[in-house]
C-alpha cells in the first residue's frame, strides 16, 4: 500500500513531536460579551473576566477547564431596603467550560494556534452588595433572580511567549457558546427556557510550567 507523503508527514508530527512543551497552564482572561439568539433585544455587550487551567498531555492537544463571568448583561440596577439603607443588586452571567483544544505549534513553540470546544454549564444570576461581609455577616436576597442551563462552545485563539524558556504568553481569542436557560424572570427575560448564544472576545496572558 501506497503512503503518500502528506499523510507520513503528518503522522511523523504527531507520533515524534517536540517533548520540551510546558504539560501546564494557567491563565486569565478580559474583554466583552456579546449576546445573541433570544437574548440579543433583551441583553446588552459586557465587559468579561475569567480565568482557567490547561492539562497539555501531548504536543498538540490539551485537556481544558475554565471559568468566564459576565458583567450587568441583564442591565439590573435594583434594590433590597434593610434597616442599614438600600442595598444594590446587581446580574452577573458564568459560564463554566470544560473541553479539549488542538495546538498547532510554530517556530519552535513560540507562537501557537489554538481550537476546541467541549460542553459547557450557564448561570445568571443577580447578587446583593454585601457591605459587611468582611465582617462575616451576609444579607439574605430572597428576591434575587437566577436561571441555569447547559450548552456548549467553540474556541479559537492564538498567542506568542514573551520570554525564551517559554513560560509567559499573551494572546488574544474566541469563545462561543451556545445553549439554553431556564429558571425566573431575569431582567427582560421571561419565565421560560430560551435559547442563548454569546460570543465573547478577550485578551490573554498565561503562565506555564
Amino acid at each position: 500500500m501506497r503512503i503518500s507523503p502528506g499523510l507520513l508527514l503528518l503522522a511523523t508530527a504527531f507520533c515524534c513531536g517536540q517533548e520540551n512543551y510546558r504539560r501546564h497552564t494557567v491563565h486569565g482572561e478580559v474583554g466583552g460579551a456579546v449576546p445573541g439568539e433570544e437574548l440579543k433585544p433583551l441583553f446588552a455587550s459586557s465587559a468579561m473576566a475569567g480565568a482557567g487551567y490547561g492539562y497539555r498531555f501531548h504536543p498538540y492537544f490539551q485537556a481544558d477547564v475554565g471559568f468566564q463571568a459576565v458583567f450587568g448583561a441583564a442591565r439590573i440596577n435594583d434594590f433590597l431596603p434593610t434597616d442599614f439603607g438600600q442595598l444594590r443588586i446587581r446580574d452577573y452571567q458564568f459560564f463554566l467550560p470544560f473541553g479539549g483544544r488542538v495546538i498547532v505549534p510554530i517556530a519552535r513553540d513560540r507562537f501557537q494556534f489554538h481550537a476546541g470546544g467541549g460542553g459547557t454549564y450557564m448561570w445568571y444570576t443577580e447578587r446583593l452588595h454585601q457591605p459587611f461581609a468582611n465582617q462575616g455577616f451576609r444579607f439574605a436576597c430572597d428576591v434575587c433572580a437566577s436561571r441555569s442551563g447547559v450548552g456548549y462552545y467553540a474556541l479559537l485563539a492564538g498567542n506568542a511567549a514573551l520570554d525564551r524558556d517559554q513560560h509567559f504568553r499573551v494572546g488574544i481569542g474566541s469563545r462561543v457558546y451556545r445553549g439554553h436557560t431556564e429558571g425566573d424572570p431575569f431582567g427582560d427575560v421571561p419565565g421560560r427556557r430560551t435559547e442563548d448564544t454569546w460570543i465573547t472576545v478577550f485578551a490573554s496572558f498565561s503562565f506555564g510550567f
